[in-house]
This record gives structure tokens, C-alpha cells and sequence, in this order.
């Protein structure tokens, strides 16, 4: 697709290195006015973004941007039926942000999307909501931190389990130590995800924008496996099932251990099993990161069938010397007290009572209880609401989860692929964020673009 010179030229390094930072026209009005969001995706996690804004008072879904024309039609009925009012369809993300109108984006398109739409916008002028993982490549995240920055953008990434009440409750209990320092933490994600198949290539479905939908990725012919949904399991628009869901455990860890920075030494292990399909990304991946201060963390993904881990098909654990802290049963403590054993000691004396000590019983026991939060903004739970908030009070710290906080986290799961498909552990430089002396993994950092959906090295 052909780009207007002029908008080339927006989009030019040096045009943008010396540009202002742009604010909307409604960051000058009163906050009482009306927000107005475009829901840029919405054929999956999209429709829950255009459904919860169009039933919030003083926001207007003002537009509705996909690349599949075929999808607007019904979305835009069902914003009426909510809401009252028709909202705008544009297929281009670049035509929508253009708008003066417009106020703020809403992305729920593919990885390999979030980035550069999350950059373009905040250049623009606008505020972003974007889905987790929040880049294709960790190279992306930082780009996406300097672009909030550089224009004072309102940027929150989507992942919402930060709003919900009975997490901020557990994991402000873990923070404060309430059961002792964590040590260790891991987190599970076990979501079966049925083989995709094969499929073979076909035309194009009319009112489907192909390239736009490839957008940064390079250009593969039209399949059904690569569209809707089956992009989740090819290397050129996925971050893997570790990016798609397992970020949102790892956040949840990385918070509780309050981690500002990434961890320097990364393993990953893992494949593809029990599968015959087109699919390309593995379906079991096992990752362990060492942080700098000795903080262990692991990850387990997997897509296919298995026992839940203590109770969970999706959870945390963080570990303490008193016991451990797990998000299963709705968050609960549990101690751990080692009970002498007299099977191991049955005639006494020293040298066998260090024997009964090295061989005891344990007591799992309830510990202490996980207040909730009290009533109040903090307990809402609305992780949009949130957004809206600070899109008005303009505060980012207030943010549940600032774009900052969307890379540290998004992080993890690049380098735990990373390691994966280099096929060794890995050592990091946080300061850098690159591998030292590592050209394989360094690598894959960051993608090729596409012309011209390109990341500027200046944004």
C-alpha cells in the first residue's frame, strides 16, 4: 500500500526528532468533556474493549479500525444497541489517527502491531490503550517507553489483572513481606489450545486489507491458519503462548517481587508435541530467569493437556521461608512447619537425632489471611476505567500498568523465546538490554521491517 509523501514525511526520523510534543485538543478542555476512543481490532479481545468504553458515561467509541471491512457491520450495530450512536469505521490505523477528533486508541490487533501503532499514536498526539504483550520484540518495548515520554502520552498496557481488587490485595501482602521475604516464584499457565491443522493457500476474502495486516511482518501468502486467531502460532506475528497468556502470570511475579529491572541470566526449554499442523511456535516451553540478587523465577507454559499445578491451570506461587503465597482458591497463604519424625530416630542418641531432623514431617497449615482492599477507586477492578482516569487527570504514576511497567514484564517473555530458539542459557546486560558478545541471540532483539511500516530509530 502506498503512503502519501506527506504522511511519510510525518512519520520521517528527523521531521520527528525535532518535533514538539503534540497534545490533543481535549487535554485544553474541562474534564467534564466526552473522551473519544477508537477501537483499533475487534474481532476477538477487541469486542470487550468497544463494549466496556461504549457503556462508560463521558466516553464515545468514535471509531471503529480493522483491516477486515467484513467485521464492521455487526460492531457497529451493537455499539448503537449499547450505547446509542454509530461510531466511524476506518480500515488504515494511519487514516484514524489522523482524526482531531479523536482523543485516544484502543489496541487489541496482533503482536506484531502493538508497537508501531502504539509509537504512530503517541506521536499523534493521542493516549494508548494496548494489549498485552505489549511488543513483538523487546527492542519495540523501549521504543514504545521513549515515545511516551517524548510526546506526555497516557500509555496503559492491557495487562488487567493489575485492576483487579483481590490481586492488588495479594500482592501488595506479598510486597509488604506480611509472610516473609519471597525468594522464589513461578508461574504456570496450562490452556489447552486445540491443533490448528493445516491449511493450504487461497485468494484473498474480499473486504480483507492483507497488507495492512502483515503490516511490519513479512509478506506470506493469504492462509486461513495465518489470520484470526492462527497468527498465535507462526514466528512472524507471535510472541508464543508464553507471550499470549504467560505474560500475565510473569507480571504478576515480576510485581509481587517488585523487580525494576530485567534478570540476567535466561534458560528456556520446550517444543512442539503431540501436534501435526501448520503451527510453528513450540506448545511447551519451561523458561527459569536468575535475577542479579539471586531471585529465582520460572515459567511453565504449555497449550496441551495436563494436571493442574497446586490447584491451578493458570496461576503464581511465591515462595517465603515460612511457606508460600498462591493465587489458587482466590489468593491464600500457607505455612510450612517441619514436625519431628520418631520413625527415623527409634533408639535415640545424637548422631540419629541429626538423622530424624534431616528426614522430618511437614505440616502444611492455613497462614495468615489476605485482607481485601477497602471500598474506593482502588477496588473498582475496571482496568479501562482506569485509563480513562488518568487520560483525564493526565497523571501516568496512576496508571495500573504504565507502558513502563508493560515492557519490564513483556520482557520476560521475549527472553525466555529468545533462549529458547537459540537453544542455550543466555546471559543479559539490564542496562543495555542487549546480550554482551552474543550476535545469534542479540539478533533477535528486535525484527526486519517491512517497508513502510517501519520502527523509527528515533522516535
Amino acid at each position: 500500500m502506498a503512503v502519501p509523501s506527506s504522511r511519510r514525511a510525518f512519520l520521517g526520523q528527523a521531521a520527528l526528532a525535532a518535533a514538539p510534543a503534540i497534545r490533543p485538543a481535549w487535554g485544553r478542555q474541562s474534564p467534564n468533556d466526552t473522551v473519544r476512543v477508537g477501537v483499533v481490532g475487534f474481532r476477538g479481545r477487541g469486542r470487550d474493549h468497544y463494549q466496556i468504553f461504549a457503556k462508560m458515561p463521558g466516553v464515545r467509541v468514535a471509531y471503529l479500525c480493522d483491516v477486515d471491512e467484513r467485521l464492521f457491520a455487526p460492531a457497529v450495530a451493537e455499539v448503537e444497541q449499547l450505547a446509542g450512536y454509530r461510531p466511524e469505521t476506518i480500515v488504515d490505523f494511519r487514516k484514524l489517527i489522523e482524526r482531531k477528533d479523536l482523543d485516544a486508541v484502543s489496541i487489541a490487533t496482533p503482536d506484531h502491531w502493538h508497537a508501531l501503532q502504539t509509537v504512530w499514536a503517541c506521536q499523534a498526539g493521542k493516549d494508548v490503550y494496548v494489549e498485552k504483550p505489549v511488543s513483538y520484540a523487546l527492542w519495540e518495548g523501549r521504543k514504545m517507553v521513549e515515545a511516551a515520554r517524548k510526546y506526555d502520552r497516557i500509555v496503559q498496557a492491557g495487562l488487567n489483572r493489575r485492576s483487579e481488587p483481590r490481586v492488588r490485595s495479594a500482592i501488595r501482602f506479598v510486597r509488604e513481606e506480611r509472610f516473609g521475604p519471597v525468594y522464589r516464584a513461578k508461574a504456570v499457565i496450562y490452556r489447552g489450545r486445540a491443533s490448528i491443522g493445516r491449511a493450504q493457500e487461497s485468494s484473498i476474502p474480499e473486504g480483507v486489507h492483507w497488507d495492512l495486516y502483515l503490516g511490519p511482518a513479512p509478506y506470506r501468502a493469504f492462509t486461513p491458519n495465518r489470520f484470526h486467531y492462527g497468527w498465535h502460532y507462526f514466528w512472524d506475528t507471535s510472541t508464543t503462548e508464553v507471550g499470549n497468556n504467560g505474560v500475565h502470570m510473569i507480571d504478576l511475579v515480576r510485581w509481587g517481587l517488585g523487580k525494576q529491572v530485567h534478570p540476567v541470566k535466561i534458560h528456556c526449554a520446550g517444543g512442539r508435541f503431540a501436534d501435526d499442523s501448520d503451527q510453528e511456535t513450540p506448545n511447551v516451553q519451561n523458561a527459569s530467569f536468575e535475577y542479579a540478587d539471586g531471585t529465582l523465577v520460572e515459567l511453565e507454559v504449555t497449550t496441551l493437556p495436563s494436571p493442574p499445578f497446586g490447584g491451578m491451570h493458570l496461576g503464581v506461587v511465591f515462595y517465603t521461608p515460612q511457606g508460600y503465597v498462591s493465587s489458587a482458591n482466590n489468593w491464600t497463604a500457607t505455612a510450612g512447619r517441619f514436625l519431628a519424625n520418631p520413625e527415623r530416630n527409634p533408639l535415640g542418641g545424637l548422631a540419629l537425632e541429626v538423622v530424624a531432623r534431616s528426614f522430618p514431617k511437614i505440616s502444611y497449615e492455613p497462614g495468615p489471611p489476605i485482607p481485601d482492599l477497602e471500598p474506593g477507586p482502588e477496588a473498582d477492578g475496571n482496568h479501562f476505567a482506569n485509563f480513562i482516569a488518568c487520560v483525564r487527570s493526565r497523571r501516568r504514576e496512576d496508571l495500573h500498568c504504565e507502558i513502563l511497567e508493560g515492557h519490564l514484564s513483556t520482557a520476560l517473555c521475549h527472553l525466555a523465546n529468545i533462549a529458547y530458539r537459540t537453544g542455550r542459557k543466555l546471559i543479559f546486560d539490564p542496562e543495555t538490554e542487549t546480550f554482551p558478545g552474543d550476535e545469534e541471540a542479540n539478533r533477535l532483539l528486535r525484527r526486519t521491517y517491512r517497508e513502510p511500516y517501519v520502527m523509527p530509530e528515533e522516535v
